[in-house]
């Protein structure tokens, strides 16, 4: 969505494609695709082609897709959605050639190199790889950019802090999280290291399969310290202003854009020690090995007297990750996948 209004703004006609509900005052074209919504498929099997919820729900919006495709309308096709919205993007097309198709590597980039299973059947005619390391391991099979994730500066940046709004209590330390609840983001594991820290409050804005489990843990580990919160996008920045620490879990989170958002928003960002997250805080981070409790609860106490001066900073860095910016990156490489430009 922010890729396509930045697009759009730079004078391009763009379709978006999605389920939800169209937006007022937007550039681009919108196109809605009902599908089922993946909530309804948390108690499904999982397996190959099904992975998690979200394919079973990419399962029932593909052929919505297919119905309301139209390949000759269009010089490029983009997704970050594997399998299905990219079998369906680029299925044979036999009112003419299909455009070609640029896939992001917003959720990884396994399809594009695993090679088995039903990866075997991954194709593009583009690669953004969303980090260095993605890039390294793909440009030399697919034809590669390296185009990190943006955030919107306007929006997200430091502020009055209004925490009673979402139900949080003034006068205490608030860590936030912005977090699906599933495996992978490991808040239990938070929830465990914010439990070491006595008068701190962990927010939590998400919501997944593993929400009756997280609830219970909280309620054992932080009773009357912890909220949960699902919020529009519209409410997100005064969250982020709203809190001192923000943190992140994940072992290997493809790029996020959480990270960005915090820091833009001039918070202290506690996440786990990786070369690709250094990458993407430079010297702003306040990383740890998140498998080490201990260690994650001291890292959040220091981080909580983190200065004024280091707060610009991080907003100063998160500058250069504007969507403006980002757009542009994107302009020249699907301008180069489509044949408008050279190689």
């Amino acid at each position: 969505m922010r890729v396509g209004r930045e697009l759009s703004k730079l004078g391009h006609e763009v379709t978006l494609a999605g389920s939800g509900a169209a937006r007022d005052n937007e550039p681009y074209r919108f196109l809605h695709v009902p599908s089922i919504s993946r909530e309804r498929f948390e108690r499904f099997p999982l397996g190959p082609v099904f992975r998690d919820v979200t394919h079973y729900e990419e399962f029932t919006f593909a052929p919505c897709l297919l119905a309301r495709f139209r390949p000759r309308d269009f010089d490029v096709t983009v997704t970050c959605g594997y399998p299905f919205t990219n079998w369906a993007l680029r299925r044979p097309s036999f009112g003419g050639p299909r455009p070609p198709h640029v896939f992001v590597t917003q959720n990884g980039d396994w399809p594009a190199r695993a090679g088995n299973h039903e990866y075997r059947w991954f194709g593009c005619e583009g690669l953004v790889c969303t980090n260095p390391d993605f890039y390294e391991a793909n440009k030399e099979r697919w034809r590669s950019a390296l185009i990190p994730n943006g955030v919107e500066t306007a929006r997200f940046k430091p502020g009055p802090a209004d925490p009673e709004q979402f139900g949080l209590p003034g006068g205490r330390t608030i860590v936030l999280m912005v977090s699906a609840l599933i495996e992978s983001k490991r808040v239990g594991a938070a929830i465990d290291a914010v439990s070491r820290l006595p008068d701190v409050h962990l927010a939590v804005a998400g919501d997944g399969p593993l929400r009756a489990e997280i609830l219970a843990k909280a309620d054992k580990l932080l009773p009357g310290r912890f909220t949960h919160l699902t919020l529009p996008a519209a409410r997100m920045p005064d969250l982020y202003r709203a809190a001192h620490v923000f943190l992140h879990m994940s072992l290997n989170e493809s790029f996020g854009n959480v990270f960005l958002e915090a820091m833009a928003s001039g918070l202290p960002v506690v996440g786990h020690d990786t070369p690709r997250l250094r990458w993407i805080l430079g010297d702003n981070g306040d990383l740890a090995d998140t498998t080490n409790m201990e260690e994650v609860a001291s890292r959040i106490a220091q981080a909580v007297d983190s200065t004024q001066e280091q707060r610009g900073k991080r907003q100063a860095a998160a500058l250069r990750y504007d969507w403006s910016r980002i757009a542009l990156q994107y302009e020249d490489f699907l301008a180069r996948v489509a044949g408008k430009q050279g190689p």
